[in-house]
């Protein structure tokens, strides 16, 4: 098979690493890939917002199945345009997508189908808002959510009144994530721990992979502003079989239900965002792709060949179970200085060989390029380290050791991953 991994992350990176060395494969062309993919797959320039030219691409290179790794293309209705053409594509048509794209459709989703999630209230103008909040209807603290994307900085949890109307403004006035905010969700805020579960559908059945929590802060000890993900580990000591049970009944399968019932079929990957509360777990939020950086410690962790899996649940008749390791991993972003905030790219990166040379270890590259020969910083997020263990503090350990080879200037990375699976908590 000739595959196509669409994007251009750490996560990307992980499914082109994944699938090139499988069975059957013969060769993976990522779009557009970056320096760290550029070792094992050709990748090529593309615009990934561009679903004509990205079904061009998948023409002109006759590619077999075309996985796709970010949200922005499924916003843009590239799955759509795909099935248009008869070209196999894993992942949600964008009506299905609005599950991740739309926080308002998300959660009025749920509520139409049972789907266990937190007591919320939409909002489409800024004084509507600031009342709810006044009046206290949902308490404090509360989830404050942009309704579209925003690039993971588009959700506040406001421990105060002031922190939710600061929000509000931000979001609905001054319009600091553009059109995302025109319309916000206020959400009362769930107690527990925060985990994630991703199961693999084909519209009808789903196949669930693993479970993993990642660390969204900047800084240690869930400090600093949100970001796209600082680290992951897997499996989340949270999800046990009683757990993956009730996520699969109660959430999964109301979810797929849910979407055929009103004209969609769900093909791709589904991050449920969980919050794991003592009533059981609830929905924080879906997202419509593996989730980054957790995709870059779950994959590492499956056997045998997934790609059979993907080819199938794109066509509609998903077969196989997923067989996954159970030894944990622990992934460690490394990120440019300043990061969620601005930065300055092309400083020169040294040590990666060092790191992978390391029993168990594993570096993923996000915001890498080459240039002059030299591999330096193009992005926010860098390098993902990630290594395994026969336990969470061994895992834990490697990854740190691996982060210790790498450098380059302003480098910044939280010291405290995986830490909070020594000491697991579920609710209050």
């Amino acid at each position: 098979m000739r595959l196509l991994v669409v994007g251009s992350g750490a996560r990307e990176h992980a499914l082109a690493w994944r699938l090139a060395g499988e069975r059957g494969v013969n060769n993976v062309l990522c779009a557009p890939g970056n320096a760290g993919i550029a070792r094992l797959a050709r990748c090529l320039p593309a615009d990934v917002t561009d679903p004509d030219g990205l079904l061009a691409l998948a023409e002109r290179e006759r590619i077999d199945l075309t996985i796709i790794g970010p949200e922005q293309p499924l916003e843009r209705g590239v799955a759509d345009a795909f099935r248009r053409a008869g070209r196999p594509l894993l992942g949600p048509s964008r009506a299905a997508a609005r599950l991740e794209t739309s926080k308002v459709y998300a959660k009025q989703f749920m509520q139409r189908h049972g789907v266990p999630t937190a007591r919320f209230v939409v909002c489409e103008r800024a004084d509507a808002a600031l009342d709810v909040v006044r009046r206290g209807d949902l308490g404090l603290p509360v989830v404050v959510k942009a309704d579209g994307l925003a690039a993971g900085k588009g959700v506040v949890v406001a421990e105060d009144r002031q922190a939710a109307e600061d929000a509000l403004r931000a979001a609905m006035v001054d319009r600091r994530f553009g059109d995302a905010g025109a319309r916000v969700v206020l959400e009362e805020c769930l107690r527990g721990t925060e985990a994630s579960f991703f199961v693999l559908a084909d519209g009808r059945a789903a196949v669930p992979l693993h479970s993993a929590q990642d660390h969204k802060r900047a800084d240690d000890d869930d400090q600093g502003p949100n970001t796209g993900g600082m680290g992951a580990f897997a499996p989340s000591p949270l999800v046990d079989e009683t757990a993956r049970r009730a996520i699969m009944t109660r959430i999964v399968e109301p979810v797929l239900a849910g979407l055929r019932a009103e004209g969609e079929e769900y093909r791709g990957f589904l991050y449920v965002g969980l919050m794991m509360t003592d009533e059981g777990p609830r929905v924080i939020e879906f997202n419509v792709r593996f989730g980054d950086p957790e995709a870059q410690v779950v994959l590492p962790m499956i056997d045998g060949n997934l790609t059979p899996m993907l080819a199938t649940a794109a066509a509609g008749r998903l077969e196989g179970a997923c067989q996954v390791r159970s030894e944990p991993h622990v992934g460690v972003v490394l990120a440019s200085g300043g990061y969620p905030g601005s930065y300055e790219p092309g400083k020169p990166i040294t040590g990666i060989d060092e790191a992978e040379a390391l029993d168990g270890v594993l570096v993923f590259h996000a915001g890498t390029a080459e240039r002059d020969g030299r591999l330096v910083t193009s992005g926010g997020r860098v390098l993902t380290v990630v290594a395994r263990g026969a336990d969470y503090r061994s895992a834990i350990a490697r990854a740190y050791e691996g982060v210790s080879k790498i450098s380059f200037e302003g480098m910044h990375y939280r010291k405290d991953i995986g830490r909070t699976a020594l000491t697991p908590r579920r609710g209050t």
